[in-house]
């Protein structure tokens, strides 16, 4: 059963995209000019990490030229999940209604996004998917897409939850979501950060909705999946998967009897 009822759903106009950034100089011009172009009125925060490369310079030439673009320098590499709670944090403090998950590289297409925040009107929730009906990937190799089938099916049969493409990173989510599920105690990095915040989004009986997207192969730069990423990935969904399903055992086994179990 959920923990929590599904928060009121007001009307959405505030919006602020999310776009961790780590060596992605390159990239993001061009994903913050399809934001802009595809949702002209909402702003962009870019979350750098230090990057090596001068992203950092370029993401502050980008908000020196569009005071819709912001920009948060963070000291060092911490991963995925930290540099999205910081920009949640970020967003939140300064009342933005949706706050939308992003990546730099170029597979997340900005023309989604206006379906992406529609969609969001009538749910707490909205995931970009790749494996829903009439969602695609284009140029991964078989191997990678056996891999992130095959890890959605794994986390979905594990965790007993409706969703097709909980690993997806293309999100929008309500505010009213993200004070409901608990950012606080979120110690996940990495691409599981994308499970775990879908997992606690279904325990706390969020709507939870998938639209479908074409993801894209990045075309410049290295892809930040590795062996350690997917390493992290498993070894967390097992754990939550194993107390997931202790947890439904305990409830069957607390349960009252029925008469007719008598």
């Amino acid at each position: 059963m959920p923990e929590h009822t599904s928060p009121a759903r007001g009307p959405i106009t505030r919006v602020l995209v999310c776009i961790p950034t780590y060596n992605e100089r390159e990239n993001l011009p061009r994903v913050v000019a399809g934001v802009r172009e595809h949702a002209p009125d909402a702003d962009v925060l870019i979350l750098d990490d230090n990057s090596p490369d001068g992203t950092g310079a370029v993401a502050d030439e980008l908000a020196a030229a569009d005071a819709r673009v912001h920009v948060l320098h963070r000291a060092s590499k911490e991963g995925l999940g930290r540099a999205y709670l910081a920009g949640f944090a970020w967003g939140l403090e300064r009342g933005y209604d949706a706050l939308v998950e992003m990546d730099a590289d170029g597979s997340h297409q900005a023309k989604h996004l206006p379906a992406l925040l529609s969609a969001a009107e009538h749910a707490d929730a909205v995931i970009g998917s790749r494996y829903v009906r009439g969602g695609k990937v284009v140029n991964w190799p078989l191997s990678r897409k056996v891999l992130s089938v095959g890890g959605n099916v794994y986390t979905r049969v594990l965790l007993g939850m409706p969703v097709s493409d909980a690993t997806a990173g293309y999100r929008v989510y309500r505010a009213s979501a993200l004070h409901a599920i608990d950012l606080d105690s979120v110690a996940s990095e990495g691409y599981c950060f994308q499970v775990d915040l879908t997992r606690r989004a279904v325990r706390a009986g969020l709507a939870v909705r998938e639209v479908p997207i074409t993801f894209l192969e990045r075309e410049i730069g290295d892809s930040k999946m590795n062996q350690d990423v997917a390493s992290e990935s498993l070894k967390r969904i097992t754990r939550w998967g194993l107390e997931h399903r202790a947890g439904q055992v305990r409830a069957l086994t607390q349960r009252e009897p029925r008469w007719h179990d008598l």
